[in-house]
């Protein structure tokens, strides 16, 4: 767990500084104090329920996707729905020899975890997340290649755990594309448009993903004073896109030192936040701040923004994903998954991992779910106005607030397009 100190300046803003441990290294041991003794920190209670615990874990594999995918996208917005990927890949390792399981479980960082069960603990994930008062959307699915013989101890667990039955291609391209069309349109309930990518001729195991998101603020934003403002694409350009506005927000807010960065959040209907990271300017390099991004560093910031009144403004967004994600999840060390994996528990013959896909789409608008700010939201007293303007590019987080499961990531340089 990362040191975490807070500042308070002029009541107003508030500061982070932090330690950031990056993917791959190990955390510090347990050292002794001034008096000789020795130190170990005590685990937040709140990663001590096994669905959060799992839900951390799974969210940090989302972190480390993001990253992969963002760096391979360094210059138009991403978008992704990291839940939906990791949890094609935790199916998947139901299927897998106890090399393979072990590979996929350390991308995933189970091994963190001491859960006997964590097939069981994901179904009671997904069915928290995805619950009817979330608006979220989120689907996954194995895809085998044609003739292929399943064995029945794979398919069992799989739908019980996951509620996936594994598909079989038929090997004619046209009907599994509009095969798979079909399945996301009853899946995201026609929310996603149909693909008209086709599918490749060489898959071996497809596994395919699929996630929609629409957000409702707890204080919706009046339509009256929305209107074209600038947003600043870098130093010299500048477009005018449609920017919701509010005088007397209500949010949460902090200031982070270390990554010179302004950080709300926003409350969302169904138990749901989006956090978004501004640099102060509009020059400044993301990279820092996405490589701070962990599960227990977002519960930090959860834990320590104050709630204050400010001018709030906010872009209209609709973003949107359809593609591969096949490098980025091969660089997390999953490489051997597309190589020469043992998935013997599937089937008697060798298969390996030939593509990742992934869909998604994500928009906010005005809509909310009243007009009032919640009575239980008592904003601290400023000395001065505060001004929040998503009028340069931003990293946003969706949030489960019950279980702190990362739902959607996403970076937007230009709120105007995918």
């Amino acid at each position: 767990m990362k040191s975490f100190l807070v500042f308070l300046w002029a009541t107003a803003f508030v500061g982070f500084g932090n330690s950031q441990n990056t993917a791959g290294t190990e955390e510090p041991l347990p050292g002794p104090d001034a008096t000789g003794a020795t130190v170990v920190e005590e685990e937040d209670p709140f990663f001590k329920v096994p669905v959060n615990k799992l839900a951390a874990a799974v969210s940090n594999f989302g972190y480390d996707l993001y990253r992969q995918k963002s760096s391979e996208s360094p210059t138009t917005n991403v978008l992704l729905s990291p839940l939906s990927v990791a949890t094609a890949l935790s199916a998947l390792s139901l299927g897998a020899g106890q090399r393979t399981e072990s590979t996929i479980h350390r991308a995933l960082y189970y091994d963190l975890i001491t859960n006997p069960d964590i097939h069981s603990t994901y179904k009671e994930l997904l069915a928290t997340v995805t619950a009817s008062q979330k608006n979220l959307k989120s689907a996954s699915r194995i895809v085998l290649e044609r003739k292929l013989r399943i064995k029945s101890g794979f398919v069992a667990p799989l739908e019980k755990s996951y509620g996936i039955r594994p598909r079989i291609l038929t090997g004619n391209s046209r009907i599994d594309l509009q095969e798979m069309n079909n399945w996301v349109q009853s899946q995201m309930k026609g929310k996603i448009p149909r693909s008209s990518r086709d599918l490749p001729s060489d898959i071996s195991v497809l596994l395919f993903s699929v996630a929609h998101f629409k957000g409702q603020w707890v204080t919706k934003f009046d339509s009256r004073k929305t209107s074209l403002q600038d947003f600043h694409l870098d130093e010299g350009r500048t477009v005018r896109v449609p920017m919701m506005s509010d005088p007397r927000a209500i949010l949460r807010y902090g200031l982070d030192s270390d990554l010179n960065c302004k950080i709300a959040q926003l409350p969302l209907s169904g138990s749901m936040s989006i956090i978004f990271f501004l640099p102060v300017k509009v020059t400044q390099n993301l990279t820092q701040i996405e490589e701070s991004l962990t599960s227990e560093f977002v519960h930090d910031i959860d834990r320590e923004l104050k709630t204050i009144q400010a001018v709030l403004a906010v872009p209209k967004v609709r973003l949107s994903f359809d593609g591969e994600v096949t490098q980025p999840v091969k660089q997390l060390k999953l490489q051997s998954l597309f190589d020469s994996p043992d998935f013997s528990k599937i089937t008697g013959k060798a298969i390996k991992v030939t593509q990742v896909e992934h869909r998604a789409a994500f928009e906010w608008n005005e809509d909310g779910a009243g007009t009032a700010p919640s009575p239980s939201l008592q904003p601290a007293r400023l000395t001065f106005p505060l001004d929040y303007h998503l009028n340069k590019p931003f990293i946003f987080v969706l949030r489960d607030t019950d279980t702190g499961a990362l739902l959607f990531v996403g970076k937007v340089l230009d709120p105007r397009g995918p």
